[in-house]
């Protein structure tokens, strides 16, 4: 069986290109709802039952393990899918906790109650919908106190990726970084809580400065994974690595080689 990452689009691909290089003999299933996307600007029941169909399709697929490798997925659907029952044997992960475990230094499946931590000033970059969802700073009050968080909506950003238009892309960061100075003009931190992100890295550290400490979720996720494989080994015994999309596979696989610049092949889920 194969490890599952799923996301609506390309942007989970960031978090695949780093799970991948981390464990190169992991089988991996990239799943990309790219029919539907993008989600960041759906309503949270839609999100949900999208989110919902594909990773059952995954689950079905030989996938006992799917990473939603999608904040907005994670942050809308994640929580109702886990109250609602996972099927034996089955488990899906979403990409906020390892985040914020980096954050605030826990150590995986650390549930010691909340406490201070190094920062108190946070600045939440994601997408409409999974600023809405407040999941972000829910998930964060089970493990810190006394950290404020501001979260700016970041519009445009993730359309302008997947167009490949990154002078766009870059001059809408440093947009979303000036509307977010005026409410925190101090941060101490900031999270890029989507996973197209880490492609526009640069261009949030060089809007926010050298003293902001910028954290993207690939490698964290990738390390935060290979420690749970490590200790559930079960989940990713054997299996065959499948790139699968909704969208038009021809379309998807070459602007999916354009977003990681290397030649990627994706079939018809």
């Amino acid at each position: 069986m194969s490890v599952g990452i799923f996301d609506s689009g390309l942007g989970g691909l960031t978090v695949w290109d780093a799970v991948t290089r981390r464990m190169p003999d992991l089988a991996v299933t990239y799943y990309g709802d790219n029919a539907h996307a993008p989600y960041g600007v759906r309503t949270p029941d839609d999100i949900h039952d999208l989110t919902r169909a594909a990773v059952h399709a995954m689950w079905d697929g030989g996938c006992d393990l799917v990473v939603l490798a999608c904040n907005t997925a994670s942050a809308a659907a994640l929580r109702r899918m886990q109250e609602a029952g996972v099927p034996r044997g089955k488990r899906v992960l979403g990409v906020f906790v390892p985040l914020i475990e980096a954050l605030t230094e826990r150590d995986w499946g650390d549930n010691s109650p909340p406490r201070q931590v190094a920062v108190s000033q946070v600045a939440l970059f994601a997408t409409p919908a999974t600023v809405a969802s407040r999941a972000f700073q829910r998930e964060l009050a089970f493990r810190a106190i006394g950290v404020d968080v501001e979260a700016q909506a970041c519009g445009g950003v993730v359309d302008a990726i997947e167009d490949g238009d990154m002078i766009l892309a870059e001059a809408l960061v440093q947009s979303h970084v000036d509307a977010l100075h005026r409410k925190m003009p101090d941060p101490q931190a900031a999270i890029l809580g989507c996973t197209h992100y880490p492609l526009v890295q640069d261009a949030f550290q060089r809007a926010l400065g050298p003293g902001v400490t910028v954290l993207s979720q690939a490698d964290i996720v990738a390390d935060s994974l290979a420690d749970y494989l490590s200790r559930r080994p079960e989940m990713a015994d054997g299996g065959t690595s499948r790139m699968l999309t909704t969208g038009d596979p021809d379309r998807v696989s070459s602007r999916a080689t354009q977003f990681l610049r290397r030649p990627l092949t994706f079939t018809a889920a």
